[in-house]
């Protein structure tokens, strides 16, 4: 299934060095379906989003999912993408940036006709054929009725395509400038969250996390010092205070670090989504 990582720094702006998809070594590893595309944002020291990302094919060279990339920012967000709709395109690869904003998607929606609908002079944001998109574009428009509310926007969008489209899964990451929104619904895919004291659980370790698949590897050494908090579809260490979010349950962190979070949906969807045997295969775990 889609990769999902989110990080914030709070005040502190932090290096960390990110590899998408780390070189297979093993036969068992190289028979694996390899991503359709990888991508990392970040923010620039003067507020500016930043965006660098590829499709990437099993028959492509994939170089540039593997090779290391070193930022600094107060916030991060990287995905590797298996794709269930759209083909392989750099308009189709996450992250997506929206009126300053970052984005990046785990699930599948169906009624992709309705959502264009209910989008409205909104369409016009979407570039490319992604479900993922057309989602996005519904939460910046939401989020621009809430009076730049992220937090509402999210929820309102949300609660729409869980009551009025086929949907199997919303996990999504949206982040701006310092500030991470985490939503985990329903209950199909994994959301984890950790919050991470400076140097982990013995306050004297650098940030290094590797997913089980070794799909997404993130080192920060400024971690060693400062705290952070992490989201990831996967748990990336062994700290044992990594957490599942519940059903529905959006998490807030702003730009000191705060953490809150609340269930906005509360009801599964009115129309669950049973997916085709290609996009099943996308939201499988490795």
């Amino acid at each position: 299934m889609c990769r999902l990582f989110g990080m914030a720094t709070g005040p502190c702006r932090a290096h960390a060095t990110f590899w998408l998809l780390e070189a297979p070594d093993s036969l068992e590893e190289q028979s694996h379906r390899e991503p359709d595309g990888t991508g990392l944002g970040w923010f620039s020291e003067e507020g500016t989003p930043c965006v660098e990302k590829a499709p990437i094919a099993a028959f492509e060279d994939a170089d540039f999912a593997r090779s290391a990339r070193r930022v600094c920012s107060s916030s991060f967000i990287a995905h590797v993408r298996f794709a269930s709709t759209g083909g392989l395109s750099p308009e189709n690869t996450h992250p997506f940036e929206q009126h300053g904003r970052l984005f990046a998607h785990n699930g599948v929606l169906g009624g992709l006709d309705a959502l264009e609908a209910e989008l409205g002079d909104y369409r016009s944001l979407v570039k490319g054929e992604t479900d993922s998109e057309r989602f996005f574009a519904l939460v910046t428009k939401e989020i621009d009725a809430a009076g730049g509310d992220v937090g509402a926007g999210i929820a309102a969008a949300a609660r729409w395509v869980a009551r009025e489209i086929p949907i199997y899964a919303i996990n999504v990451i949206v982040v701006q400038g310092s500030e991470v929104w985490a939503l985990r619904y329903p209950e199909q895919n994994d959301l984890y969250v950790l919050e991470r004291p400076a140097g982990g659980p013995s306050g004297a370790r650098r940030l290094d996390h590797t997913g089980a698949a070794g799909r997404i590897r993130v080192r920060s050494g400024d971690l060693a010092e400062s705290p952070a908090v992490v989201f990831a579809t996967e748990r990336m260490d062994d700290n044992p205070a990594w957490r599942n979010l519940e059903v529905g349950e959006l998490v807030h962190v702003d730009a000191q670090l705060r953490v809150d979070s609340r269930i906005v949906l509360d009801e599964p969807p009115s129309h669950p989504l049973v997916l085709e045997p290609h996009a099943a295969a996308s939201q499988q775990p490795a």
